[in-house]
């Protein structure tokens, strides 16, 4: 999915594709894995891919998945970053800001330091951006 993501443009829908299968596998298999990142995963692309008749996108059902990555990981740093994402998207910026909290919050994975390190960048741009909106 992260090679789709670089790819962009309708080049990539086929990648998606094989990438949400993969990840609905994954699923299958053990949904707690990886402290259920499967979910997060794949609520991300539902949210970032266009709906239909592009492609399977679905602001719902990303919802679903990112909410259930939440349960199974609920002060981890990469599903709460990415609800808080997907709220600010949806223009939720007071209830962003919660999830960008608890992300900032999150213990280092001790297995991801430059993962970690990465995603605060990610959190502190989102901060950034959801401080300007709720400002105005």
């Amino acid at each position: 999915s992260s090679y789709a993501g670089a790819k962009g443009g309708l080049g990539a829908l086929s990648l998606t594709e094989k990438s949400k299968a993969d990840l609905e596998r994954a699923i299958e298999l053990d949904d707690t894995a990886l402290q259920g990142s499967a979910y997060t995963s794949l609520g991300v692309l539902y949210y970032k891919v266009p709906g239909w008749p592009v492609s399977f996108g679905s602001d719902k059902k990303a919802e679903k998945l990112l909410k259930h990555a939440l349960v199974v990981n609920p002060t981890g740093i990469d599903p709460n970053y990415f609800y808080a994402e997907f709220l600010y998207d949806e223009g939720d910026y007071k209830q962003a800001q919660q999830y960008v909290n608890t992300a900032l919050e999150a213990a280092p994975r001790p297995d991801r330091p430059l993962a970690d390190e990465g995603r605060r960048q990610d959190l502190a741009k989102l901060q950034d951006k959801i401080s300007k909106k709720l400002s105005r």
